[in-house]
């Protein structure tokens, strides 16, 4: 704490980004500040914090900061900087989905509806998100049957005139590359379709799919019909979006935000053009300060990564902060953004439905985010105290190996952080040193490998676990505790989990612990048990068929390491080069026709490849 009571005594009066960190060093907040040395203060001095402020202080051992030039790039600095390290007591944001726009480039000289998740900065015109049982696909087929747009992508021209394709003939395109059709007549009818999908009348769209609907009914084309009464159920769907009491020029998003000082819950809802297009959820287990300091949080790192922001953020809470974050919005979008808090009308309407939308998800999320917990942080912290555990098992790894008969045997090992599986530091270990079927000593040698990484350049990439779980009983405890006595390991608690009775085994008591089959700090052990077993087989079986496909070449002439490690490569396994074609096996640098039949007549008189 004196660190920390030196450095706030320098700090300075600039804008800038404040970083705190655990005494892991790890990075567990991150925040921007007008004024660093007042807001950094505040959390160390101020006595009005939430619990989740409180909690958060009470972990920091220490803080730096960068002073920038503006609030603007403090915030754009904050958000690149929670990008990289994910602190734990800032939202984070984790619904990633993206939704389908459509997309006309009005610069190219024949334009075309296109479907993309990614809206750039091109100067073509976007139409979306479509969410909420509205299928991109099926609008951008009934834009291109309504106004006879072409439905291919590839580029065209004038100048060069090719045959009509099929399209042309069966009624769906007007042909502008066989030159059936100019330019502009062409664009006034992408413009009827801009117009169209801009909020504009529906009823040409409606007509034409009806008179197309009936004439195939008649003809007893009834799949034909069905698509088309299939689009029109779209454009009714399209139709009730649209909000009678709003400007069809309305493109906004209206953020909904309920809290019970613990949980947050967040609706944001969708409007453009004057249509409601969707919704999305969010839930946080993170509130600082009030209301207007979440959403801030919220809208700060919420549009740091969406391509799409509207003209409009409607909010219900006044931002102390919201000319930074119009600011920031508007250079992001290379176009004026204003945030909004309505007092009535329509938009007053739109915001209190988004907060009971709120209201009624923050009552669920309560539920499964209590759940969550138990399973994993509360789970993680009675482990401790049931196991007589030195410190709270932050950190988990666990090791398995698998083998069969003696042959192809790997190690696994699999972290769990706070409960909860982190697959990112998984790692896998070929046994090296063991002849035949030593399940002890393969466990010896693979912890033995893992444990010298401590102390080393390489623990960044392995940081030092809290706990370590073997899968097996007591002799499996007693082969690794050899180990942790030869590398004087003392640091590290160490137990093992024996899979018929469930049964735990410490370095503290000469009986097992047993819990209840219930109880979710057992379950906690059960799951990265059985993770370990998991990972540790796949690799097994992967190693497995590997060698199994290399036996399978060895009498293939011409076949040597180097067109062994391609193959490999390409098919991954025996499995992958049995479904191969033979096109397949010519795309591998060096194969050529008469190796490539020979490969195949060779699987084939193996019984890997069927007639």
């Amino acid at each position: 704490m004196d660190l920390i009571q030196d450095k706030l005594k320098l700090l300075p009066e600039n804008p800038g980004v404040y970083i705190m960190y655990d005494e892991f060093g790890q990075v567990i907040y991150v925040g921007k500040a007008k004024n660093l040395k007042n807001r950094v203060r505040q959390y160390f001095f101020s006595s009005a914090k939430p619990e989740k402020v409180t909690a958060m202080v009470s972990r920091v051992k220490n803080f730096n900061y960068i002073i920038t030039d503006s609030e603007v790039d403090a915030l754009s600095l904050e958000n690149n900087l929670i990008k990289k390290h994910k602190p734990k007591y800032n939202i984070l944001l984790k619904d990633d989905k993206t939704y389908p726009y459509l997309k006309i480039d009005l610069k190219e000289e024949f334009p075309c509806v296109k479907i993309t998740r990614k809206i750039l900065k091109d100067g073509a015109k976007y139409f979306g998100p479509f969410m909420g049982g509205i299928n991109a696909g099926e609008i951008k087929n009934l834009v291109d049957i309504t106004y006879k747009l072409r439905p291919c992508t590839s580029p065209i021209s004038c100048k060069k005139i090719k045959k009509e394709c099929l399209n042309y003939h069966i009624g769906k395109c007007l042909s502008p590359c066989s030159g059936k059709i100019n330019r502009e007549d062409y664009v006034k009818r992408v413009k009827l379709a801009v117009d169209f999908l801009s909020g504009g009348d529906d009823e040409l769209p409606k007509q034409i799919l009806t008179e197309e609907m009936q004439r195939h009914a008649e003809n007893e084309q009834f799949e034909s019909a069905l698509c088309c009464r299939d689009r029109l159920k779209s454009l009714e769907k399209l139709k009730l979006k649209r909000v009678t009491s709003l400007n069809k020029n309305l493109n906004a998003d209206i953020i909904g935000i309920s809290t019970n000082k613990i949980f947050t819950a967040i609706s944001l809802f969708f409007v453009r053009n004057g249509r409601m297009l969707g919704h999305k959820y969010f839930e946080e287990e993170s509130l600082f300060d009030t209301i207007d300091g979440t959403i801030s949080e919220f809208i700060s790192r919420y549009y740091a990564k969406a391509d799409d922001i509207p003209s409009e953020v409607i909010v219900q809470s006044e931002l102390v902060d919201e000319s930074v974050l119009s600011q920031y919005l508007s250079k992001k979008a290379q176009k004026s953004i204003s945030i909004v808090c309505p007092k009535t009308g329509a938009k007053k309407q739109l915001l209190d439905m988004a907060l009971l939308n709120a209201d009624d998800y923050l009552e669920k999320a309560v539920t499964k985010v209590a759940h969550k917990s138990e399973m994993t942080a509360i789970a993680c912290q009675k482990l401790k105290t049931v196991l007589n555990l030195n410190k709270y098992p932050k950190r988990m790894e666990c090791f398995d190996i698998s083998h069969i008969s003696g042959v192809d045997k790997v190690g696994s090992m699999v972290v769990f952080i706070d409960g909860k599986k982190d697959a990112s530091e998984y790692r896998r270990f070929k046994i090296k040193t063991v002849e035949g079927n030593n399940d002890f000593a393969s466990l010896k040698e693979v912890l033995t490998r893992r444990l010298l990484k401590l102390g080393t350049i390489e623990e960044d990439k392995f940081p030092k676990p809290d706990l370590i779980i073997i899968d097996g009983g007591k002799g499996q405890l007693s082969s690794v505790k050899e180990v942790f006595d030869e590398l004087n390991i003392t640091d590290i608690d160490l137990i093992s989990l024996a899979e018929r009775e469930e049964e735990v085994f410490t370095l503290t008591s000469k009986n097992p612990v047993l819990m209840d089959k219930s109880d979710y700090a057992l379950r906690l052990l059960q799951r990265i048990r059985d993770e370990a077993h998991r990972f540790a087989i796949t690799f097994n079986r992967s190693l497995r068929s590997k060698r199994s496909l290399t036996s399978a070449l060895d009498n293939i002439k011409g076949i040597g390491r180097e067109k062994k490690k391609a193959l490999i490569e390409k098919f991954k396994d025996l499995s992958g080069i049995m479904s191969a074609k033979k096109d397949d096996l010519l795309s591998i640098k060096g194969i050529g026709e008469k190796q490539a039949d020979e490969i195949i007549l060779e699987l084939k008189k193996q019984g890997l490849i069927k007639n």
